[in-house]
This record gives C-alpha cells, sequence and structure tokens, in this order.
C-alpha cells in the first residue's frame, strides 16, 4: 500500500518544527540579551517611572521576576517542539516502509499534542495520525469470504 500522503505530510510538519525550534532558540537568545543588557534595563526602568510615577523599583524587580517566568516559558516551548521532532522521526521510521503504521499513527498524534494544540504543524500531524489508522490495505481474492467445505454452494442453516 501507499503511504505516500503520510510521509509528504510527516516530512512537512518535520521541516516545520525544525523551523520553530530555531525560531525559538533565537526569540530566546534575543529576549536574554535585551533582559541582561544593563544599558536596556535602565531605559526600561526609565520609561516605567515616566509612565508611571507610582511604580516602585519593588514593582520593577517583580516585572524582573515575570521576565524570568517568560523565559522558563520559552524553554518549555522548545523542549515540547523537540519531543515533537523526535516522535515525528519515529513514525517517519514506522511508516517507511509500512512496518507499523498503527505505532506511526499514534506517534503522530502525541507529536501533534506537544508541537501545541491548534499549529499548523499539529494539524498535518493529527491528519496523518488519522490516515495511519483508517487507511486499510486492498482486499485480495483470497480474502473473500467463501466457505470451501460446501464448494460455493447454499450450506445448511
Amino acid at each position: 500500500m501507499s503511504r505516500t500522503a503520510e510521509k509528504v505530510l510527516s516530512i512537512i510538519s518535520v521541516v516545520l518544527t525544525t523551523i520553530g525550534i530555531f525560531i525559538s532558540f533565537g526569540l530566546l537568545a534575543l529576549f536574554n540579551y535585551l533582559k541582561s543588557d544593563p544599558l536596556i534595563q535602565d531605559e526600561f526602568e526609565t520609561e516605567m517611572l515616566l509612565m508611571d510615577p507610582t511604580l516602585t523599583p519593588e514593582h520593577i524587580e517583580v516585572m524582573y521576576g515575570a521576565f524570568g517566568v517568560i523565559g522558563g516559558f520559552m524553554w518549555l516551548i522548545i523542549i515540547s517542539l523537540i519531543i515533537s521532532l523526535i516522535l515525528t522521526i519515529i513514525g517517519i521510521v514506522n511508516i517507511w516502509k509500512n512496518k507499523n503504521p498503527k505505532l506511526a499513527g499514534t506517534m503522530f498524534i502525541i507529536a501533534g499534542l506537544t508541537a501545541g494544540i491548534l499549529s499548523l504543524t499539529s494539524i498535518l500531524l493529527y491528519i496523518v495520525g488519522i490516515l495511519c489508522f483508517t487507511k486499510k490495505p486492498a482486499l485480495t481474492d483470497e480474502s473473500q469470504l467463501v466457505d470451501d467445505k460446501y464448494d460455493g454452494t447454499m450450506r445448511p442453516l
């Protein structure tokens, strides 16, 4: 059975996931640079104090603490994308020669969940997973129900 659709969609999702990982690393590096540069910190503090004079330095420190949480969340996104990439590659290996399409479908659906619930990559992975479960090989003449005991004639109830 040809699994061309599954192969193409899963390879597209690998490419999109890899691009997402590189973009996430770039954004994390930019975020850490902006967070740690003293000149930018001073400008941020002066802008915040000018916008709202009731802010105290403690409020600014709380904002910096929130930036730390955002950095941790970005790491969580990167790790989940890497897990999705690994599961997708495992699924591709299992679907390539039609080895184990059920396992591949399971890997694709789990990879879709870790790639983001409703991202383009996860939607592609959901489609591939469903195709792995629903596509059945064509019936051959041997697999039809024939009762050899009665030579194709009517049998008694």
